[in-house]
């Protein structure tokens, strides 16, 4: 089973607060290690100057070898540090001085060896930073020795103890609070997009009016605005299209209906003789046909508009087509007067038997609305990595509003125009689907006694 994403407000919050921990903790371990460093140089600083001056002492030891002297002037060099404590042997390990009541440090003098030695060392009551050091000879030469100076560095570890206890209670502190600020900034920048699904929710087939203002929303969900915009309009659009062709159906499909009806109670209200019948079953096989080829149209409408009508593409020769197009509506032109016509030649690569129904649906389209007397003329033309058909007859001009509406299902500008030659009130929303899924693009244009339906398609 898949697992829901987690929600944006517990990310940003997790967020707020790993960052906050990261810098916090950084900061924290940053002071932390400043401190010590800072204590750190303070002890050196006391051990080296006791030991420079021990050392002093020890390299002048001739002037003042009487051994109670040594000690008093190591017990002078002691004056002024507290919790310092210093140990001094000679070469032969013998003790020549120890701090009084200081830590035993003979241990470390005895482990000493290199020239000098920094360490922390424990004994069973204190902390110590101990520095060891080895002297060479004094200047009676021949002598060696080694001394340890120590401080007591208790009051230090206990500072940094507690320090670092209150340091890192304020950073756990820091990072909660930063992590509540944070959840409650991500809450409130989250607000317009709670409005806009608010909004969302309240959106219903009877209220695709809703719109949001892309200036009262922040700079960053402006583009999601503009975009939610434009889907309620293309929502809108289909859905009042959608209605619009349910009642058209309804309307077209009522008229047959009721025509078979009246028909069926009038051939029953009476006897009638077997011609009679016969009659009133043709008429009504034409509107049964009728009525099929529309459902068929409306079927063929729906698979394109979804894309799954299967196009068997090939090469398909234009001006072929439309000679075949002409004899087949030859005897129908001679009956109208309409003269046709054809300039020029062209090949695409496309459905063969989808686009002889484009062109048919447009010629017997013009023939219909083309006064006895006058001329439909098909023109075909190559263009670089396309192809032109135009298709032109006289008649009454079509006015402006109409024409982007042409390729509607089941739109009429006027009484003459209700329906193509198929009846169906489609042929034209057809052309516009094949074309469509063909790549291409059909227009019409309309002017004094001219009417013109444009059709391009890629070559390929």
């Amino acid at each position: 089973m898949k697992l829901r994403p987690t929600s944006l407000t517990l990310r940003l919050t997790l967020l707020f607060g790993i960052a906050a921990a990261v810098v916090f903790a950084a900061f924290g371990w940053t002071i932390e290690r400043s401190i010590e460093a800072h204590f750190l140089a303070e002890d050196v600083a006391e051990l080296e100057a006791i030991a420079r001056t021990a050392s002093e002492t020890l390299s002048h030891r001739g002037a003042v070898d009487v051994p109670t002297a040594l000690k008093q002037r190591f017990r002078d060099i002691l004056v002024g540090h507290h919790s310092a404590a210093l140990y001094v042997t000679g070469q032969d390990r013998r003790s020549l001085f120890a701090s009084p009541g200081g830590p035993d440090l003979s241990s470390l003098n005895r482990l000493a060896t290199g020239q000098q030695t920094l360490r922390q060392w424990n004994d069973a009551n204190h902390t110590y930073r101990v520095l060891t050091r080895r002297l060479g000879a004094d200047s009676r030469g021949g002598r060696f020795y080694t001394l340890s100076v120590a401080v007591v560095i208790d009051s230090h570890q206990h500072f940094l103890t507690n320090f670092r206890r209150a340091l890192w209670l304020m950073i756990t502190s820091g990072i909660v609070v930063m992590g509540l600020i944070g959840w409650i900034a991500v809450r409130q920048g989250h607000a317009p997009l709670r409005d806009i699904v608010a909004r969302i929710h309240r959106i219903s087939a009877n209220e695709l009016n809703t719109r949001l203002s892309p200036e009262t929303v922040p700079r960053e969900l402006s583009d999601l605005a503009v975009s939610f915009n434009g889907m309620l309009e293309r929502m809108e659009e289909a859905f009042q299209r959608l209605s619009n062709f349910s009642a058209d159906i309804a309307h077209e499909l009522r008229t047959p209906v009721t025509s078979l009806l009246t028909q069926t109670q009038v051939a029953l209200s009476q006897s009638r003789s077997v011609n009679e019948y016969r009659e009133i079953l043709y008429s009504n096989i034409e509107e049964y046909e009728r009525m099929a080829q529309m459902i068929g149209d409306m079927l063929l409408l729906a698979k394109t508009d979804n894309g799954q009508y299967p196009l068997d593409t090939a090469e398909v020769d234009l001006a072929q087509e439309v000679r075949d197009l002409f004899e087949y509506y030859e005897a129908w032109a001679e009956e109208r007067g309409v003269t046709l016509t054809l300039d020029g030649t062209a090949t695409v690569v496309g459905d063969r038997a989808m686009l002889r129904r484009v062109l048919g649906n447009l010629l017997s389209n013009a023939i219909k609305h083309t006064p006895s007397g006058s001329t439909v003329r098909v023109m075909l033309k190559q263009i670089p990595q396309a192809v032109r058909i135009r298709v032109e007859n006289s008649g009454s001009m079509i006015s402006l509003e109409h024409l982007p509406r042409l390729f509607d299902r089941f739109y009429r500008v006027d009484a003459s125009r209700q329906r193509g030659n198929d009846g169906t009130g489609l042929g034209l929303a057809i052309a516009k689907s094949i074309v469509d899924i063909h790549g291409g693009k059909i227009e019409a244009s309309s002017m004094e006694q001219n009417t013109c339906f444009q059709i391009t398609l890629p070559r390929v």
